[in-house]
């Protein structure tokens, strides 16, 4: 098996508040693989004293722990009961009642002998290769129409917009202080036999695709599979470089974090 991770922070001078882990078991039988892009608030108060990188290693740790040491834990349960950690981590000093408390997007991805289950919240993205080839994009698609409904106005504008929108009925959804958002991901299964590989990538390196047009998801796993994680997310870098005011490619920030995970069987 072959597990490949990187992540680059979208500015120098703000911490990055992706994160990606994954564990494998000493058998070398199983794994899991999560993959966190945590959500930046607009400047001001968010009720946390901690702050979103804070919060998306925790979430994380806690994911990734149930999700490999927890066969009889649904992913959604599994997700639910660590959001529910990580809120108790910090329910005495901050207000988990603030809309804007740290929060992130999320796949998780588990795997054994038999099956692969993997779930998706907002808007990052698993891709699953098949044998033959064929690669399957897992998406959570209900932040396209918000997105959509905001295009057009001022930067400041839309991001209000958008931000108005998330956990609500109708709009779209990220792992926060709730844990019954985790009955709101995308999950499924699929047979492990029907799975050579899957990558977890956050929106910051799914820009390859979305908002550069560098290739479709085939193209963008096969680049993973042949190129690696790092060499994918310095071309969505130079990208970015090459259109830093967002002219021919508009974008919520001319940088983004990028995260991507790479899992061959």
């Amino acid at each position: 098996m072959r597990v490949e991770m990187s992540t680059l922070p979208g500015s120098a001078e703000v911490p990055n508040q992706d994160h990606v882990s994954a564990a494998l078991p000493a058998s070398g039988t199983g794994g899991a693989l999560v993959v966190l892009d945590g959500v930046t608030p607009p400047a001001g108060d968010d009720g946390c004293r901690h702050g979103v990188p804070w919060y998306t290693a925790r979430l994380a740790a806690g994911l990734l722990e149930l999700s490999g040491s927890r066969r009889d834990m649904t992913l959604t349960q599994c997700l639910a009961r660590a959001v529910v950690h990580t809120s108790d981590g910090h329910r005495s000093t901050c207000d988990l009642s603030h809309p804007r408390t740290p929060q992130a997007t999320v796949v998780v991805v588990r795997w054994d002998d038999e099956t692969v289950e993997h779930l998706v919240l907002s808007d990052s993205v698993l891709l699953l290769a098949s044998p033959t080839g064929t690669v399957t994009p897992v998406l959570d698609q209900r932040l396209d129409p918000v997105r959509a409904a905001a295009s057009g106005l001022p930067r400041a504008e839309r991001a209000a917009r958008i931000e108005a929108r998330r956990n609500v009925a109708g709009g779209f959804f990220t792992a926060a202080a709730d844990p019954s958002v985790a009955e709101r991901a995308v999950t499924g299964t699929t047979p492990r036999d029907r799975v050579s590989s899957l990558a977890a990538l956050t929106d910051g390196a799914t820009r390859w695709t979305e908002t550069f047009d560098l290739g479709d998801w085939a193209a963008l796993h096969t680049a993973l599979c042949e190129q690696g994680p790092t060499a994918v997310l310095r071309r969505v870098r130079a990208a970015e470089a090459a259109d830093p005011e967002g002219v021919d490619h508009p974008r919520g920030k001319a940088r983004d974090d990028a995260t991507a995970a790479l899992v061959v069987f």
